[in-house]
């Protein structure tokens, strides 16, 4: 089963971004963010969609 969503360490490692890039696409809209408890996660298909060139 696919993961639905990753935490920001999982989604700086899968694209090859740091950490503060995350954060910025993030407040650039460019991925979407939830909170969960204390943690941040982004969905899957935001990535998905950044890297296909449609985010």
């Amino acid at each position: 089963m696919e993961k639905l969503a990753y935490s920001i360490n999982e989604a700086a490692a899968a694209l090859s971004l740091g950490r503060t890039s995350i954060y910025s696409m993030i407040a650039n809209g460019r991925l979407e963010a939830f909170k969960l408890g204390r943690r941040t996660l982004i969905k899957a298909e935001s990535i998905h969609r950044l890297v296909n060139g449609q985010g």
